[in-house]
């Protein structure tokens, strides 16, 4: 996967702290705090992304940090705090892969992505993510 950066300008709202991304229209988050909406931008971008290049759309170029805001991204009456780069996974083309997994393990797998509506790899991906640490952070340390 490639790592791109977007914008994100963080914005003082009444009820907390709002984000949007210029670059992306519809890509926008709150929190409580500058901590909390710093959090969830990660995820609300992550989530836009993939949704994105699932729909076949074709992602926008990332704009440098001092790139003119439009107009519908600053209304009236927000106060901007700060501008930030988040960084995002992209996703690449999916690859089959073979594996040697215990078959009642895989059988438990089978029942729950059938449980959540998913295919066994939408699953065991789903499983990775969580279970991998999020852009820019590290990975988890191999056994010795």
């Amino acid at each position: 996967m490639a790592i791109r950066f977007y914008r994100a300008l963080m914005v003082r709202q009444p009820k907390g702290v709002g984000v949007v991304f210029p670059e992306l229209p519809g890509c926008v988050t709150l929190g409580s705090d500058g901590q909390s909406a710093g959090t969830n931008a990660i995820e609300a971008l992550q989530l836009h992304i993939e949704g994105m290049v699932a729909d076949g759309e074709e992602l926008p170029a990332a704009l440098p940090v001092d790139a003119p805001v439009p107009d519908w991204a600053m209304p009236d009456g927000d106060e901007l705090a700060t501008t930030l780069l988040v960084p995002v996974d992209i996703p690449g083309k999916a690859i089959r892969v073979n594996v040697t997994i215990d078959e009642a393990l895989l059988h438990r797998i089978d029942m729950a992505a059938s449980a959540e509506g998913l295919t066994r790899s939408g699953f065991l991906a789903q499983a990775a993510r969580a279970r991998l640490k999020p852009v820019g952070g590290n990975l988890p340390e191999a056994a010795e």
